[in-house]
């Protein structure tokens, strides 16, 4: 058992490698976020994080830092090191080209072409591995890549605006603005970090929306260029107008719809949008369905910003990992529109019990994260 003081300082290394992870969280896609830190006689002598696909991963831009103060240094990892050539070469031969002693790692790469192989290099080049410090921490940073490796699916968040009564719409329709410039900013930043953004048509014909990133890049950590999440629209019926917002906008827009190919698939393709049929459930997209689409496009996280309808049938599903709810500080009424649609549930026993992982303010709203229990 190594001792207490030297366990510490593995943490407190880790901890470091975890906050280098974090910087590429909104230009790593379709790539885990990874950070690496490299220690010898108790100093650091390089540090690395992943920051686009692509690019040299964490461990390289260390080791270029480190030069030969690598030869017989610790290094600590947020993820395995990757064992298979693909856009980059092997990172784990990289470690033992460069005479690291001992590599800790926070946790194993889900990736089937990894799972372990890394750890299995390096040990069986003599080099002391260790795992499972931090492990948590650092899985937090990767939760859609995880999901995709490990469920077949994207990491999803719903995102809704309401009122402090649970309305997300007057009876009218009318929404805009629930929340302040300040949480429609934070909703951005969501975005920003995911892979996709899903609506369902309801919310394209009421409101028009955008659906893409309008920061810049030094608000989002200063990475160039900015990746615009894809933009997913479920239109059963394909009443997707040829003049939506979305589609005059840089960045990609598919239309996934139940509806054969026809005049109006054409007409949508040439207005640049991307039109694919999906299985069906209850005469609309399949929830799984499109997931499942989706993770076959890498994508590793969604975020669904819709209507009821949409959002209840994801979490009756069982397909909503994480609920981002921003509560304004207003009623809106008792005939508003509410946030999920939920026919069914009628007893108490019936009820989706959430558990709360976070709340605080946003400007004037309160932002709370929970999730389905």
């Amino acid at each position: 058992m190594r001792p207490v003081g030297a366990a510490l300082m593995d943490h407190e290394y880790m901890a470091q490698a975890v906050r280098l992870a974090a910087r590429g969280i909104y230009s790593t896609h379709p790539n885990p976020n990874v950070g690496c830190v490299i220690v010898n006689q108790g100093a650091v002598v390089g540090t690395g994080w992943h920051r686009q696909a692509g690019g040299p991963h964490a461990e390289v831009f260390a080791l270029r830092e480190a030069g030969e103060l690598a030869r017989g240094a610790d290094v600590y990892l947020t993820l395995e090191p990757c064992s298979h050539h693909g856009r980059t070469p092997p990172c784990a031969d990289a470690l033992i080209a460069a005479g690291v002693k001992r590599v800790v790692v926070a946790g194993q790469d889900p990736d089937p072409r990894v799972a372990g192989q890394g750890l299995e290099r390096l040990r069986a080049a003599g080099i002391t591995v260790e795992t499972g410090v931090l492990e948590a921490q650092a899985a937090a940073l990767n939760p859609g890549f995880i999901a995709r490796m490990r469920l077949g699916r994207p990491w999803v968040r719903v995102k809704l605006a309401s009122s402090l009564d649970g309305r997300t719409a007057m009876e009218s329709g009318e929404s805009r603005w629930i929340s302040d410039p300040a949480a429609r900013r934070d909703v951005q930043l969501l975005r920003a970090r995911s892979s996709a953004v899903v609506t369902g048509i309801g919310t394209v014909l009421a409101d028009d929306p955008s659906l893409n990133v309008r920061l810049a890049a030094d608000e989002l950590q200063g990475v160039e260029p900015l990746r615009q999440p894809l933009r997913v629209v479920l239109d059963s019926g394909l009443r997707m107008p040829e003049d939506a917002r979305m589609l005059t906008l840089p960045g990609q827009t598919l239309v996934l719809t139940t509806v054969p190919d026809n005049d109006r698939w054409q007409a949508l393709q040439r207005a640049g949008a991307e039109v694919m049929a999906i299985a069906t459930e209850q005469d609309r997209p399949a929830p799984a369905a499109v997931l499942q689409e989706l993770a076959a496009r890498d994508v590793n996280e969604v975020l669904l910003e819709c209507g009821p309808a949409l959002a209840g049938s994801f979490l009756a599903a069982g397909l909503v990992d994480e609920l981002i709810l921003y509560l304004a500080p207003h009623l809106m009424g008792d005939a508003g529109r509410g946030m999920f649609s939920l026919p069914g549930l009628q007893q108490m026993s019936d009820r989706i019990a959430l558990e709360w992982l976070d709340v605080r303010r946003v400007s004037s709203a309160l932002r709370i994260t929970a999730r389905p229990v």
